[in-house]
């Protein structure tokens, strides 16, 4: 079990390296990996499930005791990513399919891997899991709304349809996590060591997926889609370190806003594109799952060597 820790451990450390690997076979063998199309939403799930084996009433006590700090986080998440979405869809030509799926990828909640990234660049941590946990379980109303109010010009949005894919996908395996936590306490501590590794392989298999099948899309497009994302992440890191500094957040909260904001649940927008859109929707957020943590691991190596200006 240690053995199995501790390869977990080293997959968890070194995801940006797994998640360019799968994207890239999945690139060079479309057939083995289209297998795994069917099961992007089966994946998603696995991978929540584990986040709810880890959640825990720390991680909401912060809500209470720093409101203003949290409400400017999730207000950050949901108004700079999906506001700049749509600008990149009016200033870059793209096809309705990309630009909802690059909205769509906006509307997101944060990644759980923003709060690896916050402790590597030495934010604060708390700030960045109690903004996560909140902006997730506010995503069944929020990101159905946002991408209904945003991306219905490009193409029709079922709301209800997005708002029940997204309970299913997140808030029924969050709960039965969080419920697995109280029945099965020991089987969960001896567990959690390995979440890791689920988690990495859950999230390589959803983009080895999404690039498989759209392979063709991509070798057309893809250099378009990844300027795309690119400015749309490296954008939201700088927008959302400005919307901390000018509220009067200290460095090491301005440190964990600007990565909440930039790094998205790009699997959960994979998931919903595939469902409700097309598999090409779901490239933006597949290749926003490998660029944001290339960045994310770049940006926090940064953060590090900054010292507070006060």
């Amino acid at each position: 079990m240690k053995a199995l820790a501790s390869f977990s451990a080293f997959v968890g450390k070194t995801f940006a390296v797994w998640v360019l690997l799968f994207a890239v076979l999945g690139f060079v063998f479309p057939e083995t990996f289209k297998f795994f199309g069917p099961y992007i939403v089966t994946l998603l799930g696995i991978i929540m499930f584990g986040m709810g084996l880890t959640l825990s009433v720390d991680d909401f006590r912060e809500v209470v005791r720093r409101p203003v700090d949290v409400g400017i986080g999730v207000a950050s998440q949901f108004l700079i990513m999906p506001l700049l979405a749509v600008l990149l869809t009016k200033i870059i030509p793209m096809s309705p399919e990309v630009a909802a799926g690059v909205i769509l990828v906006g509307c997101c909640p944060g990644g759980t891997s923003s709060n690896v990234m916050t402790y590597l660049g030495k934010g604060d941590v708390a700030l960045s899991v109690a903004c996560t946990s909140v902006t997730t379980l506010a995503a069944p109303l929020v990101t159905p709304f946002l991408v209904w109010f945003f991306a219905s010009q490009f193409l029709p949005v079922d709301a209800w349809a997005m708002f029940m894919s997204i309970v299913k996908v997140i808030l029924v395996p969050l709960a039965l996590g969080v419920l697995a936590q109280k029945l099965i306490p020991g089987v969960v501590k001896a567990a959690v060591p390995a979440l890791p590794l689920v988690s990495v392989t859950g999230i390589v298999l959803i983009v080895a997926a999404v690039v498989a099948g759209s392979k063709g899309a991509i070798a057309t497009s893809g250099l378009l889609i990844f300027v795309v994302v690119v400015l749309h992440n490296g954008i939201g890191y700088l927008l959302g370190f400005t919307a901390a500094k000018l509220t009067g957040m200290s460095l090491a909260k301005r440190k964990a806003i600007a990565i909440e904001v930039g790094m998205q649940n790009s699997g959960l927008g994979a998931a919903l594109a595939n469902a409700h859109f097309s598999p090409l929707a779901a490239v933006p957020s597949a290749i926003f799952s490998v660029w944001h943590n290339i960045s994310g691991a770049l940006l926090a190596n940064y953060f590090a060597r900054m010292k507070d200006d006060k």
